[in-house]
């Protein structure tokens, strides 16, 4: 069978949504495909999902930074069963929501694998789309696969979210943001976590001196960070797993565990898609695209969000700009490129960790001239009045014209308080404009103006 579409989608995500929308808007047929249940990673799997356990844990940990200041949080505690009970009432409606959606919008829906059959083709279920003006892959990523004995005994992020309940200890194999955001979770609720990283700079793409900072915030709350140090195995023992690791100075260790959490990275979800049937160049980066997101060997093909080769972070807003893009190329004809300046990233621990802009290293290594207005504020009453001991800053501002050139935050409402400063590198803003503006007191916005 044989159906004929103007567009066919493969992902439902942000960037699929936000090309299939602003596509069907105009008048386009529209087919959308998604293996997994529609929605995407970060309203099912990712973000959203996320945030709500983060919250309750930040909604205890502010309660018990306050013992003994006027705050008993002895009886205090995390639910666990209760809480993905709660964080279910967002994700498992979502799919049926999204789907009702796209029906009202008269986006057709097809929940299977995509396949090319050939250039023009894709395959799903037996069911082939014959695509006639444009195929968008916006599959997104997937968790990497990790080379070492028993990888099959570790979980990934999406099966930590749907934990029924908190395994009394958990291990985290890698340290990007995955693995400090649900440790940060796990031991406030409880469990005994340990982080795992194979060399000596976790978070590398934060600044380094506040990453150390929240290193050893997660310390002080209880988890085991081990850094330059490799796993090499997982065995079945005792009940347990056991995590074979390589040390510092070749030295090896052992740790029990009663769960092993994937956290070392992702990659794009192409392994199904035949891209090859397809004509569609790839790597192990992505699908190889051109300055308007469009496949560098089958005109017909375009790619947007984490399958994508850009330069753009795996975020999802990043995601959902590039499916706008992808879109206005589409409608108009290319002549729309990418633009990444300015786009704030945040690891959602408890406090939060986030950055904009050049890190030092990358302002040097541009030649920039440059100022590092760079202090702890753990003193500052706006970390003092919530009993926060670890919060820090590093704002870099170009010498010549007084532009914000990067940002780098950690502390109570950071997550918020970085949007600031993309919105004003975005405007072009110099600090001292920043420092006339008449903020809001007492308020984290107000901290600005003592940043630049």
């Amino acid at each position: 069978m044989i159906e004929t579409f103007d567009l066919v989608v493969i992902g439902s995500g942000s960037a699929a949504q936000s090309v299939a929308s602003r596509c069907r808007q105009a008048g386009w047929t529209v087919a959308m495909i998604d293996k997994r249940p529609f929605g995407g990673t970060c309203a099912l799997r990712g973000c959203d999902p996320k945030k709500v356990l983060v919250d309750a844990a930040a909604a205890v940990d502010a309660a018990r930074l306050l013992s003994g200041k006027g705050v008993r949080p002895e009886s205090l505690a995390i639910d666990w069963t209760e809480l993905i009970r709660f964080k279910r009432t967002f994700t498992d409606p979502h799919p049926e929501h999204l789907k009702a959606k796209l029906a009202r919008d008269r986006i057709v829906t097809f929940q299977n694998t995509a396949r090319f059959a050939d250039p023009a083709h894709i395959d799903v279920g037996g069911t082939v789309l014959n695509a006639t003006r444009a195929i968008v892959i916006a599959a997104g990523a997937r968790p990497a696969d990790l080379a070492i004995d028993g990888h099959e005994h570790v979980i990934t992020s999406d099966q930590f979210l749907d934990l029924a309940s908190l395994p009394p200890s958990l291990t985290f194999v890698g340290g990007g943001y995955i693995s400090f955001e649900f440790a940060h979770v796990a031991a406030r609720a409880g469990a005994r976590v340990t982080i795992l990283h194979r060399d000596d700079r976790p978070l590398a793409e934060f600044d380094a001196g506040l990453v150390e900072r929240l290193v050893a915030r997660t310390r002080a709350l209880g988890v085991d960070v081990r850094l330059n140090t490799e796993v090499r195995a997982i065995k079945r023992a005792n009940g347990q797993y056991r995590v074979m690791a390589g040390g510092p100075g070749g030295s090896s260790t052992a740790i029990d565990a009663d769960a092993v959490v994937h956290g070392a990275g992702r990659v794009p979800d192409l392994d199904d898609l035949a891209l090859d049937a397809g004509a569609v160049r790839y790597s192990e980066a992505g699908i190889a695209v051109n300055q308007y997101l469009q496949s560098v060997s089958n005109p017909l093909v375009y790619a947007a969000g984490d399958c994508a080769d850009t330069d753009g972070p795996a975020l999802t807003p990043v995601a959902a700009y590039e499916g706008r893009v992808v879109a206005t190329n589409l409608l108009e004809g290319n002549h729309l490129t990418t633009s990444y300046d300015a786009i704030p990233s945040v690891v959602f621990t408890i406090p939060p960790l986030a950055g904009v802009g050049l890190r030092e290293n990358d302002a040097r290594a541009n030649g920039a001239s440059f100022v590092s207005n760079h202090h702890d504020t753990s003193n500052w009453y706006s970390s003092r009045r919530v009993g926060e001991t670890y919060s820090a800053f590093n704002v870099l501002v170009e010498a010549t014209s007084g532009r914000i050139l990067g940002a780098h935050l950690l502390g109570p409402n950071a997550d918020e308080t970085i949007n600031l400063f993309a919105l004003a590198m975005r405007a072009g803003l110099t600090a001292d404009r920043f420092k006339d503006v008449l903020w809001a007191y007492p308020t984290h916005g107000a901290d600005t103006a003592y940043m630049v």
